[in-house]
């Protein structure tokens, strides 16, 4: 299996768990504390800029992308304004019971002086985007890196600020269960999944969806090692995309939660 459920295998990741659940409180607990203190835009500074926020764009998803932890329940709307209908709500977890993370897009101030921040959602259909109230959302944290993923040449790249960084050949979904193609981002970052080598030492959990619908928790399309580096490059798995063990470990030291991908 190869697209997966991440969380209902992550038992053996928590061999140290306490201390690991105790860092990641602390994360969100640093969050709050950075947090929008409200939604006016006077309020909302995000790191980089020296002044509030208007209506603008806020991540190119190539050179530089920020992203923000959801710290309340929150609705996500069509458009800019609560009258423009809800398409879901903000999660506080992921499937795999990590802390949910959204890569914001852009932000908006309406005319009552609200600021609503444009996220991509996690979900199907792949590529959705919605408007949430920026009092949703922690403060923006800031990456500078994408990784690019090409099924043709069957290569991945990371770039930083534009330069390439990293690159490796790599395994993508068979033709009847292809990886999807499309903008996506980094959600979580998975050490030893499951304790088994089917998945190697790192897995990336990614905005991603198979098109196994009927996957058990959802089927999310990772980036992970594997067990079977003689099928690299290639075509083998359900939809997620295959790296080298001793390529993942150098990923893992590379490319930060938040990193937007580019599937083509």
């Amino acid at each position: 299996m190869y697209v997966h459920h991440f969380g209902r295998t992550f038992a053996a990741d928590r061999t140290s768990g306490d201390n690991r659940w105790m860092r990641r409180l602390i994360l969100v607990l640093l969050a709050c504390a950075l947090m929008p203190v409200g939604t006016a835009a006077a309020e909302v500074r995000p790191p980089g800029l020296d002044r509030p926020l208007g209506t603008e764009q806020l991540s190119d998803e190539e050179t530089i992308s920020r992203w923000a932890f959801n710290l309340f329940p929150g609705a996500i709307f069509r458009k800019p304004r609560i009258t423009s209908g809800g398409i879901g709500k903000l999660r506080r977890f992921t499937e795999d019971r990590q802390f949910e993370v959204y890569l914001v897009l852009a932000s908006h101030i309406d005319s009552e002086g609200q600021t609503w921040l444009r996220i991509r959602v996690p979900r199907r259909p792949n590529g959705t985007t919605g408007w949430v109230k920026a009092d949703r959302l922690s403060r923006l944290a800031v990456v500078r890196t994408k990784l690019k993923v090409n099924r043709t040449t069957l290569r991945a790249t990371l770039y930083k600020s534009g330069k390439r960084i990293w690159s490796s050949p790599i395994g993508i979904g068979a033709p009847g269960t292809p990886t999807p193609a499309g903008r996506f981002y980094v959600r979580e970052r998975l050490r030893n999944l499951g304790g088994k080598g089917i998945y190697g030492p790192w897995a990336f959990g990614t905005s991603n969806y198979s098109t196994l619908t009927d996957w058990p928790g959802g089927g999310v399309v990772g980036i992970h090692g594997t067990n079977q580096p003689e099928l690299i490059p290639g075509r083998p798995s359900h939809g997620c995309i295959r790296v080298p063990n001793w390529n993942i470990r150098k990923l893992a030291r590379l490319m930060p939660i938040g990193t937007p991908i580019e599937i083509v």
